[in-house]
């Protein structure tokens, strides 16, 4: 074999001495570069992997939020119209309540207008009979000193 490598030209020491020395390097890179390296890498990964599931996860609350937010909208609506609607309700009953009260006042006005315009005439009838009355007793004595 020595003469075969001699063929080419290639010195077995020196070969031996630059596998031994790529060997070390080999060892020395590993060691104090690659696995180094790959750490870094690994570590940077389970950030970036922790990253992504964090984003995943606030992704799923805020649609969840969403959701959330937009039955409570919903809810509110509800709310919001029961009350408008039960306004109405009071307010209609509350304006017939009125109206219903106003014609009763105007009937006890018009009622009350009524008996003193009868009481007004009552007593005028009874005044003017008393006069009608005085005037015939005043037309018989007078009819009677003429006599």
């Amino acid at each position: 074999m020595d003469k075969l490598f001699a063929a080419f030209g290639v010195n077995t020491k020196l070969l031996i001495a630059q596998v031994v020395n790529f060997g070390i390097l080999l060892a020395a890179l590993t060691y104090f570069l690659y696995k180094p390296l790959m750490r870094s890498l690994e570590a940077r990964q389970k950030v970036v992997t922790q990253g992504v599931e964090d984003a995943q996860r606030a992704s799923e609350k805020l649609a969840s939020a969403d959701t959330v937010s937009a039955e409570r909208v919903e809810k509110a609506e509800n709310t919001a119209e029961q009350i408008v609607t039960n306004a109405r309700d009071i307010a209609q009953t509350e304006r017939v309540r009125l109206l219903k009260e106003a014609e009763e006042r105007a009937e006890a006005l018009t009622a009350d207008a009524e008996a003193r315009a009868k009481e007004s005439i009552a007593k005028m009838q009874r005044e003017s009979e008393k006069d009608i009355a005085r005037l015939a007793v005043l037309a018989a004595e007078k009819a009677i000193r003429k006599q």
